[in-house]
C-alpha cells in the first residue's frame, strides 16, 4: 500500500549524474530507514540502480535526453497519483518538474530552475560557493531548508558480484584473459565532446608502454566511442582489446568492477569505476574537478589548471586543446607508480 512517508526521485540523465545520485539516496535512508524510495529514470540507468539497494523501484521515462516528451511525463504522473508524499526533482528544467505536479505530489522539492513556480512548491535557491560540487546540490535537496550540509557524505558504492563480473570478462575477452595480468580500463569516450577528451594517441601510447610490462589493457565504452577504440588498438601496435560498443551498461560495470587501474577523462565510466572503488586516475580539460570529481578515496586527479581552463566549452576556442594535449603518458605513470602500480 501506498505510504505518505514514501519519496519519488526524478534523476538526472546522464551516467555520472547518476552515480552522483547514490550518496542522496544514502542520506535519505540514513534520516528515514523505513521510508520508501522510487526512481524516475531513463531505461538506461537500470543496470545502476539495480546496484544501489536503497531504491525499491524505478520507472522508466522512456524520452530521450532533452526531449520534452510531455504526453509520457503526464501519462506517468497520472499512473502515479496517490503513491507518493515528497518527491525530489534532480534536474532543474521545466520539463522534469511536470511529471510530480501531474501526479499531484504534495511536496515538491528542487532548486530554482526555469519558469517551475507552482510545479515545483519547496523552492531551494542554489549557491554555488556554498554548494560547489554536484554531489553536494543532490544531498542538499534531502535536507530541509537552511539545515547544513553535512561535513562528511557518503560516496557512491555500486555493489558487484565478483563471479558475475568474471564470467563477463571471460564471455567478452574470451578464455584465458586475462589470466593472471592486471587489467587496465581505458575509458577515452565523453559524450559532452571533445574537449573533455584525452587524445587517442596518448591512450594507446600509454597501452603500448604497459602491455610489456605484463598488463591487459581493454578499451571500454559505447558505441559512439568503438571508432575510437580502434584507433587506440591500431595506433598501439594491437597491445590492447576494444570493447566499446560491444557491452551492455550492466556488463561495462562488471568489467569496471575487476580492473587494478581506470584511465579515463571525466566522463560517466570515471564516476562509475570511482563507485566501484577501483583506482581511478581522471584527465580533467575544459571541465572543473572542483565540481565534478570522481568520488572515490582511491582516485587522482590530473587536471594542469591553465588560464583559459575550466572553459566548460564542447570544443577547445583557444583551437589548441592544450588543457589535455599537454598531459603526457609519463604524468600518468607518474600517478600509477605513486600507487606502485607502474
Amino acid at each position: 500500500m501506498p505510504h505518505p512517508d514514501d519519496l519519488l526521485l526524478i534523476a538526472p540523465s546522464w551516467v555520472g549524474d547518476m552515480v552522483m545520485v547514490h550518496p542522496l539516496l544514502q542520506r535519505l535512508k540514513q534520516r528515514q530507514p523505513e521510508r520508501a524510495i522510487d526512481v524516475v529514470a531513463p531505461g538506461w540507468s537500470q543496470p545502476l540502480l539495480q546496484r544501489m539497494p536503497e531504491v525499491r523501484q524505478a520507472w522508466c521515462l522512456a524520452v530521450g535526453h532533452g526531449q520534452l516528451g510531455l504526453g509520457s511525463r503526464l501519462r506517468l504522473g497520472r499512473q502515479l497519483r496517490g503513491r507518493y508524499g515528497q518527491a525530489i526533482v534532480l534536474p532543474n528544467s521545466f520539463k522534469s518538474a511536470l511529471l510530480p505536479w501531474h501526479a499531484s505530489i504534495p511536496r515538491r522539492t528542487g532548486f530554482l530552475g526555469e519558469l517551475r513556480w507552482g510545479l515545483i512548491n519547496d523552492m531551494r535557491p542554489l549557491d554555488k560557493r556554498a554548494l560547489p560540487r554536484t554531489v553536494d546540490r543532490f544531498v542538499a535537496l534531502a535536507l530541509e531548508p537552511q539545515e547544513p550540509l553535512p561535513a562528511l557524505l557518503p560516496l557512491p558504492r555500486l555493489g558487484s558480484d565478483p563471479l558475475q563480473a568474471q564470467a563477463t570478462l571471460t564471455r567478452c575477452l574470451g578464455a584465458g584473459q586475462p589470466g593472471d595480468r592486471p587489467l587496465l580500463l581505458l575509458c577515452p569516450g565523453a559524450e559532452y565532446g571533445p574537449a573533455k577528451r584525452w587524445p587517442p594517441e596518448r591512450f594507446a601510447q600509454l597501452a603500448a608502454t604497459l602491455t610489456p610490462r605484463g598488463w591487459c589493457v581493454v578499451v571500454c565504452g559505447s558505441a559512439k566511442e568503438q571508432e575510437l577504440g580502434e584507433q587506440i588498438v591500431a595506433a598501439s601496435g594491437q597491445n590492447c582489446f576494444n570493447l566499446a560498443g560491444r557491452t551492455t551498461l550492466n556488463e561495462a560495470v562488471d568489467i569496471l568492477s575487476l580492473a587494478r587501474c581506470v584511465v579515463s577523462n571525466d566522463s560517466g565510466l570515471m564516476h562509475v569505476a570511482a563507485a566501484l572503488d577501483r583506482f581511478v586516475i581522471a584527465l580533467f580539460g575544459s571541465s572543473d574537478p572542483r565540481h565534478t570529481p570522481p568520488l572515490g578515496g582511491r582516485c587522482r586527479v590530473v587536471s594542469l589548471g591553465l588560464p583559459c581552463a575550466p572553459c566548460f566549452r564542447r570544443t577547445c576556442p583557444e583551437k589548441h586543446l592544450r588543457c589535455l594535449t599537454d598531459i603526457s603518458v609519463a604524468m600518468v605513470l607518474e600517478q600509477m607508480a605513486a600507487e606502485g602500480l607502474a
